[in-house]
């Protein structure tokens, strides 16, 4: 049944038993404080289980009506996830809504009694006969009934949400509970605290019930303390070793480093990363400062550093210069360590990690470099991909390639030995002790056994960089010989696993696939070097298809690798420059144009080609033209184009221009010659990559088009007539959407 709307009503008399009902809302508020406590968490995912406990809150007390003017704040340390909500209404409102039945006609009979259809209709509403009444609807007069729907306490709706809040929480891993309703957390839950208005919350989850008592640090606080509301739990948690919030984690922790690194003269190695796992690896953190014996500096600073802030979660200190200094910053989860037994044990730790980086160093150059290339045969890189040596002889051939192909186009730098050999050694370190050891440093290990074997620094300096950039920020390989083996490298990666069906999904990327196309696109665009992206393909294809395991691309899954660099460039741009989407959309409609007949029904045409470089420039442009006064009308033209178009079933690829002697009206003969005209001087301005002129040659086709649509009607009765003028909108079309289509342009189509 529905709400109708009233023209007139009809009402008994006196009061229905629920018409005292109200539609306020409450006006009491209430503060919640919700903790789920359990064992260690990996620091790595507390911020993110942080913010998804928030979301995960509001969205289902929104769904109750409970959100209006709530504030929700979640927190996490090691044992424990909290949240803080306050504002809460004390009771939802009661909802008031009138249901429509039958029609009058069928629930009374004609001496005005009621039928059964009226009888079943009170008995499903649960009134009594008495307080049903008419009204008057477009379709005439009905049987209605008011209902209340009674709203509930947030006491009733947070014993039902919270349970279902811990269970929905995403982890990599959760452990389960057997027998108890598939309850699961990353860790076992210990304690629970739920308290609504100072009063506890009866409920459980994993065997585990809602009380009122939290627990402090494992070493320096109580096992049990009872806390009242949010403001009483953080006081008391302070007191017993645990500083809820992390921002005053990391404030502590940033002040205390600042401090240690003044009064011994130094200077921290910066790492961000570092610092925001301490400040979730620890409830109640200090430092403390630690030395090592100086001899250790004899190795590369990449290794030393990598083993304190990878392995032990140590910060490096460096001298005024830059130099490493024999010292080093930890962050202990205590409140100090007045008589150094923890720093000695720490000292003793990084020197046993130290003396084993020493001997991998020396140990692994006692052959040279290209000697491991054989061992790569006996590491896997993908079941059906082959193993990494198999990549090695792809990422050569696509390295080449590439470096020849910079080397023709007039880039001087581009070296097509010094890119082979570069590749032939890129991957020869993940047989090293050192990689196996620390994996962190595969391709960097690499560069430094290459420089100090005597390879040149262009190539040493390439292997070091080859698996760069690995993020948006990230620097690219320094020179052009890195940057042809780590596109080589990419590349491999991505069209190999698309042929291996190791397509990434949402939720999962295991090789990485995205942070490669998107490396791919940044060391083109900052490098300004000119690339095809689909010949690069190709190359890609040849390349998988000529070495074992001899892997078959089909035309489908080469053009999913294709729109999949495409999707990253669009990323890349929106991300680092801020374009706007219809911009990104407009320039790189092309790369998503629908393949021509006669190509095997491939859902997309990686042929139209867009160079990244060139893409830049024609997005700058675009950012330019669209403010001027010609271009968002344009731009709705454009579109309407492209909808008669689509309706008449007229494909603008492969129709010729309008016949001038088809033309009826004199619009149609402005617009022919106006296109004919803006045409060369637009092939011309694309040709010397002046895209500015280019496109406003194109906003000075408005009037034309404008005049066209106001006196042209395009589907004319007579076919020839009518398949002239949508031959000439397809001219239209085709000649000026090269630079971008301007039908991707999001604009106002009310003029």
């Amino acid at each position: 049944m529905s709400a109708a709307t009233n023209s007139r009503r009809k009402k008994p008399a006196g009061k229905s038993p629920r018409s005292a009902a109200t539609n306020a809302v409450a006006e009491q508020r209430v503060d919640l404080l919700f903790e789920i406590g359990c064992e260690e968490i990996p620091a790595g995912m507390l911020s993110k289980a942080e913010e998804e406990l928030r979301t995960s809150l509001t969205k289902l007390l929104a769904a109750e009506n409970f959100v209006e003017g709530v504030t929700v704040e979640t927190f996490s340390a090691p044992r424990r996830l909290v949240a803080s909500v306050r504002g809460l209404v004390a009771k939802q409102a009661d909802v008031t809504s009138e249901v429509t039945g039958p029609p009058k006609s069928v629930a009374y009979d004609a001496v005005g009694a009621p039928t059964r259809a009226a009888v079943s209709f009170a008995e499903k509403q649960g009134l009594l006969l008495q307080y049903l009444y008419t009204i008057s609807t477009p379709k005439g007069e009905y049987l209605a009934a008011k209902t209340i729907k009674r709203g509930r306490t947030a006491a009733q709706v947070l014993h039902e949400i919270l349970p279902r809040v811990i269970h929905d929480l995403t982890w990599p891993r959760s452990m389960t509970w057997t027998g108890l309703d598939g309850a699961r957390f990353i860790r076992p839950i210990r304690w629970i605290v739920a308290i609504l208005d100072s009063q506890p919350l009866n409920f459980s989850y994993g065997g585990v019930p809602a009380g009122t008592k939290t627990r402090g640090h494992r070493f320096l606080g109580s096992a049990e303390i009872p806390v009242r509301d949010f403001a009483d739990y953080e006081k008391r948690l302070k007191a017993n070793g645990v500083l809820v919030r992390p921002a005053a984690r990391a404030e502590k922790i940033e002040r205390e480093l600042a401090a240690h690194a003044k009064k011994s003269g130094l200077k921290i190695h910066e790492d961000a990363h570092l610092r925001k796992m301490v400040t979730y690896l620890n409830e109640f953190p200090s430092v403390i400062e630690g030395t090592f014996d100086p001899a250790f500096l004899a190795l590369p600073d990449e290794i030393l550093v990598t083993v304190m802030r990878d392995h032990q979660k140590y910060f490096a200190l460096e001298k005024r210069n830059g130099d490493l200094a024999p010292n080093f910053l930890a962050v202990i989860n205590l409140a100090g360590d007045p008589k150094g037994v923890v720093r000695a044990g720490h000292e003793r730790v990084l020197r046993a990690r130290f003396a084993d980086a020493q001997f991998f160093w020396h140990a692994d150059q006692k052959c040279r470099l290209a000697d491991y290339l054989p061992k790569l045969d006996r590491i896997t890189y993908e079941s059906k991909l082959g193993s990494y040596l198999n990549k090695v002889e792809r990422v050569r051939a696509l390295a080449r390639w590439l470096a020849e192909g910079w080397f023709n186009r007039g880039i001087a730098q581009a070296h097509v030995l010094d890119a082979d050999r570069a590749a032939e050694l890129s991957k020869c370190d993940l047989a090293t002790e050192m990689v196996r050891e620390l994996t962190e440093l595969q391709g960097i290990v690499g560069g430094l056994y290459a420089r100090s074997q005597g390879e040149s620094d262009e190539i040493a300096d390439a292997v070091y960089d080859h698996y760069r950039p690995v993020g948006l920020e990230d620097a690219i390989p320094r020179n052009l010989t890195g940057c042809a083996v780590a596109i080589a490298d990419k590349l491999d990666s991505i069209l190999g696993c698309f042929a291996a069906g190791k397509i990434p999904t949402g939720s999962s990327d295991p090789f990485a696939l995205r942070r490669a196309a998107l490396g791919i696109v940044k060391i083109l665009v900052e490098k300004s070097l000119p690339l095809s992206l689909a010949d690069a393909l190709t190359a890609a294809q040849h390349a998988l298809t000529k070495n074992p395991p001899h892997v078959a691309v089909t035309a489908e899954q080469k053009n999913l690798a294709y729109q999949f660099l495409i999707e990253r460039a669009k990323f890349f741009f929106k991300e680092k420059f801020a374009f706007a989407y219809d911009e990104l959309n407009a320039v790189f409609a092309p790369a998503f144009a629908p393949a021509a007949a006669g190509q095997g029904g491939a859902s997309q045409a990686a042929a139209q080609d867009i160079d990244l470089v060139d893409a830049e420039k024609r997005l700058l442009a675009l950012r330019k033209v669209r403010k001027s006064k010609n271009f968002e009308p344009l731009a709705i033209s454009f579109k309407r184009i492209r909808k008669i178009l689509e309706k008449a079933n007229f494909s603008a690829a492969s129709a010729d221009a309008g016949a001038p002697e088809l033309f009826e009206n004199e619009a149609e003969k402005e617009l022919h010659h106006a296109v004919k005209d803006a045409a060369g001087k637009v092939q011309a301005h694309k040709r010397a990559g002046r895209y500015l002129e280019a496109l406003e040659t194109i906003a000075g086709l408005r009037k034309s088009i404008d005049r066209f649509f106001e006196e042209v009607m395009v589907m004319a009765e007579d076919e020839r007539v009518r398949n002239n003028r949508l031959a000439l909108l397809a001219q239209v079309l085709r000649e000026f959407t090269t630079v971008a289509d301007f039908s991707e342009i999001a604009a106002d189509e009310r003029r």
